[in-house]
């Protein structure tokens, strides 16, 4: 890559790659079906296992910050999110 002006190459450091609480949640390491379910399907496999990932709280958070509005996220269904939301 150059700049407009004097055609130099422009060089940038690589970052370190960060890993973010999705790469560590349990759910990353399963499949989503789990966590978004066909209609009228159960969701106590996903929230078993939000119930024990170190990020669940992070991921509630995420989801409530984002008004995420399908799935399982921090153990919580679309409609618990919603009835928390409410207050």
């Amino acid at each position: 890559m150059y700049s407009n002006h004097t055609l130099r190459p422009v060089t940038s450091t690589p970052l370190a790659p960060v890993a973010s609480w999705q790469d560590q949640a349990l759910c990353a390491q399963t499949g989503a079906d789990f966590f978004f379910p066909e209609p009228g399907s159960s969701v106590r496999e996903a929230k078993s296992i939000c119930g024990r990932c170190e990020m669940r709280t992070v991921c509630l958070e995420y989801a409530l910050d984002n008004d995420e509005r399908f799935g399982v996220w921090g153990g919580l269904s679309e409609k618990e999110r919603y009835q928390l939301r409410r207050g």
